[in-house]
């Protein structure tokens, strides 16, 4: 049967204000733009790693309100799900994990982000959840 493949399960937050802005997060380890997030811990739920993730990385507390994709990394084998979240609580601010901390629109999300994230992002605004691959920057379509 041979050997089972490996996967990471990573978890983000798209936070999004009353504004219609989402809460990025400038990553300490390659000063790149990206929703907050990591990889989902064995004894956790997606929300409880999504609230981790986010209050760890800025500061703030959420409400996870759904699921709004499915990505694969398929380079890296990591699956992130990612959610839509209200902020609820706490001040926004540097972390050890975030070298910067703002509120973006959409067309900065479209500007700062690497496509395989910003696509993360916008695709929180859509009504459905979207499945996605990606090389680790940008969407391969099959």
């Amino acid at each position: 049967m041979g050997d089972t493949p490996k996967h990471s399960v990573s978890v983000a937050g798209v936070v999004i204000d009353a504004r219609d802005r989402v809460l990025a997060i400038q990553r300490q380890d390659n000063g790149h733009w990206e929703a907050p997030g990591g990889v989902l811990e064995l004894d956790e739920s997606f929300e409880d790693g999504v609230r981790r993730e986010v209050a760890e990385e800025t500061g703030l507390s959420v409400k996870v309100e759904a699921l709004t994709g499915v990505y694969k990394n398929m380079s890296r084998g990591i699956v992130a799900l990612v959610f839509r979240c209200a902020p609820e609580d706490g001040t926004t601010h540097p972390t050890d994990e975030a070298h910067a901390v703002r509120w973006l629109t959409k067309e900065e999300v479209s500007d700062l982000m690497a496509p395989a994230f910003a696509v993360r992002v916008l695709d929180a605004f859509e009504a459905k959840p979207a499945v996605r691959a990606h090389d680790g920057i940008n969407l391969l379509f099959a």
